[in-house]
């Protein structure tokens, strides 16, 4: 999606190997918002992708960073732990409007910038076999929600206000805003 706004970017993995512990609990603490939840570890994750960089001995660049969520009613519904986890969220958000929280973070040498975009996301009814064959296909794993916009989930969606591209995971929109403001060169 950067490259779509001619970003010129490294990607800077966290955890390399797998058998390390993750680096950010993804996780909301008690009492915290949603909306707070989202912006909270876009921050975390651009700082520690900063200190990576820094440990890892690096040309300092910008790092960016960004979290989606799905909230229906308040709550974060994450990303599904399996089948059936993903089936109760699809069920969940047919037939029903929703919010997708994607917030980002840019962290530089002196500060971190934040933007939020919140976008309200509508799904046709969606009867019990589309969501198994849905499930079936893999696609809804790993994915906040239990879906992908830019996927065959696509057809579950009857509106949608607010950005796509932040319903995908990174408002460019916003993206190329924040990057503007620090002097970092977009299209």
């Amino acid at each position: 999606m950067l490259r779509q706004i001619g970003v010129d970017f490294h990607e800077l993995r966290l955890r390399e190997a797998s058998s390390r512990p993750i680096d950010i609990v993804e996780r909301a603490n008690a009492r915290e918002t949603a909306l707070a939840y989202v912006q909270r570890i876009s921050r975390t994750k651009a700082a520690v992708g900063w200190d990576c960089m820094l440990m890892r001995r690096l040309p300092q660049k910008p790092v960016l960073a960004a979290d989606t969520e799905v909230v229906l009613e308040g709550k974060v519904l994450g990303k599904p732990t399996d089948a059936r986890h993903a089936a109760a969220m699809l069920e969940a958000l047919s037939g029903r409007t929703h919010e997708v929280a994607t917030a980002i973070a840019v962290r530089g040498a002196d500060d971190t910038l934040t933007a939020l975009s919140i976008s309200q996301v509508s799904f046709r009814e969606l009867a019990r076999d589309e969501i198994e064959r849905y499930i079936a296909s893999g696609e809804s794993f790993d994915k906040a929600g239990a879906y992908a916009i830019q996927g065959r989930a696509a057809m579950f969606v009857s509106r949608i206000e607010g950005s796509y591209s932040a319903v995908m995971g990174l408002p460019l929109y916003e993206t190329a805003q924040i990057l503007g403001q620090i002097g970092y060169p977009v299209l």
